[in-house]
C-alpha cells in the first residue's frame, strides 16, 4: 500500500528534523518510495518568526492507518514535539507528521480522517505532494494531486 505524509518543522535544525522523521518512517512504517525536495514556507494559521521547512514522503506499508497514526505521534514526541494544536491554535513545532493519503481509503474517525480533510487547501502540503505524486487521484475529490495543486489560488 502506498501512503503519503506531509512533514513540517520550524524549530531547530530543520533539514535534520525532516531527515530524521523520514528515517523514522522508513524504520517503523515502511520503505520510502519517494521524498520531495524541501520547501521553505511561511507559517500557516498562526504568526511566528520561524519559517517552516516542509516535505512530502511516499512510503510502502502493510500497517493499518491507526497504527501508523500511533507511530507518527510517538515519533513526534521522541523528536521533541511538546504539544499538538489545541482548539484550532497552531504552534511552532520541531516536527509535524501528517498522514495524508492511505491508498484509496476513505476513513472518518474521531482521531483520523483520510484523506486529510484540509490537504487540498494548503499549498505547503500540495506543492511537495504534487512533486512526488502528480498523477495520484485524491480518493474523495476524484482529481489528480497535480491538478489540485495547480488549482490552488492562495
Amino acid at each position: 500500500m502506498h501512503i503519503y505524509f506531509s512533514l513540517g518543522t520550524n524549530l531547530g535544525d530543520k533539514e535534520q528534523n525532516l531527515r530524521l522523521a523520514v528515517q523514522h518512517i522508513e524504520e517503523r512504517i515502511g520503505k520510502i518510495v519517494s521524498l520531495s525536495a524541501f520547501y521553505a514556507t511561511a507559517p500557516w494559521g498562526f504568526t511566528s518568526d520561524n519559517a517552516f521547512l516542509n516535505a512530502a514522503v511516499c512510503a510502502e506499508t502493510s500497517l493499518p492507518p491507526l497504527e501508523i497514526l500511533s507511530i507518527t505521534q510517538s515519533v513526534e514526541q521522541e523528536m521533541g514535539r511538546t504539544h499538538k494544536s489545541v482548539n484550532g491554535e497552531y504552534k511552532d513545532r520541531v516536527i509535524d507528521i501528517d498522514l495524508l493519503i492511505y491508498g484509496d481509503l476513505i476513513l472518518d474517525t474521531p482521531i483520523l480522517k483520510l484523506p486529510h480533510p484540509l490537504m487540498q487547501e494548503r499549498r505547503f502540503v500540495m506543492e511537495p505532494l504534487a512533486e512526488i505524486a502528480p498523477d495520484v487521484i485524491h480518493p474523495v475529490l476524484g482529481k489528480t494531486l497535480g491538478d489540485i495543486y495547480r488549482d490552488l489560488t492562495d
